[in-house]
Parts: C-alpha cells; structure tokens; sequence
C-alpha cells in the first residue's frame, strides 16, 4: 500500500485552506498514485481567535449534525470517492455546543465515513521559549480510542500532542494496529527537539508503521502574534527507519508500506509475548 503524507501550511481563512489542501492532495495523487492520502492537523483554520476557530469549525453528519456543503468535511469526501482512494482528513474543528473538538476523519473510496477520532490529549503547555499554548480554552478533549481498516491494515488514529503519550499507542498496537497516523501541527521549537526522536521511538515501541503530516510555515494566532509549525512529515517503519521525509514547506511526501517487513520485526523481537505490565 502506498501512501502520501502532506505538508501545508494553513492560516486562519477556512476557504484559502481548503483550496491549498486540495491542490496538495491531488498533485501528490496524479504524480504518485497513492492507496491512502493524509492531511496535517486543522488544516483547514490555524490561528486567528476563538470566534475564528469557532465560525470555521463544522457539524458533522450523525445525531444534531449535518455535513456543511462547500466545507473541508464535503470537499475530503468527495475527493475521496472521485479518485477511488482512502482519504485521512487530517483534522478538522467540530462544532460540539459552546466549543470545538479537534477531530480526525477517514474516508473509503466510496466517499463513506469509515473513522472519527477526536484528539483525547489537549496542548496546555508553555514551551520553553516562553509560548503559551491553552487548547482546552477552545477544544474539548476525546475520550475514545479508534481504530479503522484501511485496505488491507488495520489502522491507529492519533493527533499531534497525543504523540507524547506511549499508553495511547500502546492501547492501538493491542487492538491490531499496524500503521498509526498522526497529524500535527508541532511548534518550530518542540519539534526541532522532539518531533522525529518521539515518531521513531512509537514506531519501535508499537512495531507499527508511522506517518505523520505536520503543517509547516508561520499563521497569526488570536492575539496577533506570529507561531512557527515544524512541518518535517514523515513516514517511520517498524524498525524505526525514516523512510520518507518532507522540508519544512509545502508538499508532499509518500511511501509504501510493506506489512511483511511488519511480520519480521514482530517475529523477531515479540514485544507483545514479552510484556509483563499493562
């Protein structure tokens, strides 16, 4: 199975981000022909205020909700069932009464909804460098861990601050998963130290293939200051090898998952026979 990981670098106008994913998604489909295509974490509005977030964020079809024609939920959809591909929508901003979840969608080939994850741990952090970050300001955290098939995989949801929680992968690998996807949108700062030592080290803990999609480039958040995103999306194998790699701007990076390399480093270091505590 091949996929292709995009890189973008979103702002805060919902329209201009759709567009750009777009763009991205079927470029990087026409030259690599691609099983699966992935997008970066809220893609489709990063920055701006609360009131910002809040008008860019969609219902979502099911109980109190229905897909927003014209918005990033229909356009994932039907890019999906045009091209005949799985589509992970990275993630989007839901509406969920007075705030937002931050949520991951998969879409089949047929344009069905075959996932909804919701980003389970919020980024309420200050980082070294003095930058404040209060998601749960905005956002209300998940409480569920998702997995979907995907082709012939059985496939772990997670998003960006997630990555710095092994329990969660731990969980994934336990239910089957054998590629985890994970869209982001790390600082400039934490993932320059952090980004690919903490995608390497999941990979090697869960024996899961990894892909991440990182936004890159500068946006402007809701008290005008400027925030830096990592970009560097990346494929990682099951042995912790880098296989495919992104710069730091817009584009696209894509790579084919191979389950047999899965099967022999599983069968030669069985962790899971091994482990003793849960």
């Amino acid at each position: 199975m091949r996929i292709s990981v995009i890189q973008m670098s979103p702002g805060s106008d919902k329209a201009d981000n759709i567009a750009q994913a777009r763009r991205l998604m079927v470029a990087a489909i026409e030259a690599d022909r691609p099983d699966l295509v992935m997008l970066p974490e809220m893609w489709s509005c990063l920055g701006g205020d609360q009131a910002t977030k809040r008008a860019a964020a969609e219902p979502l079809p099911g109980p109190g909700g229905a897909a927003l024609e014209g918005g990033a939920y229909v356009m994932l959809r039907d890019l999906a069932r045009s091209h005949g591909l799985h589509v992970h929508g990275g993630s989007i901003g839901e509406r969920c009464g007075d705030k937002i979840a931050n949520t991951a969608l998969v879409f089949a080939p047929d344009g069905s909804e075959i996932a909804r994850y919701r980003k389970l741990h919020l980024f309420d952090v200050v980082t070294p460098n003095g930058e404040g970050y209060r998601e749960s300001d905005t956002y209300v955290a998940g409480d569920s861990v998702v997995t979907a098939r995907v082709g012939p995989l059985t496939t772990g949801l997670a998003i960006c601050y997630d990555l710095r929680f092994p329990e969660l992968f731990t969980r994934l690998r336990r239910e089957g998963a054998e590629l985890i996807l994970l869209p982001a949108a790390f600082t400039a700062e934490t993932g320059e130290a952090h980004w690919e030592t903490l995608l390497r080290a999941r990979a090697i803990e869960t024996q899961c293939w990894v892909a991440a999609a990182g936004t890159c480039g500068r946006h402007v958040d809701g008290h005008g200051a400027a925030r830096q995103t990592y970009g560097h999306s990346m494929v990682v194998d099951p042995w912790g090898t880098v296989v495919g790699c992104a710069s730091n701007g817009p584009g696209w990076v894509t790579a084919r998952i191979d389950p047999t390399l899965t099967e022999r480093v599983r069968a030669g270091i069985p962790v899971v026979d091994h482990r003793r505590l849960t």
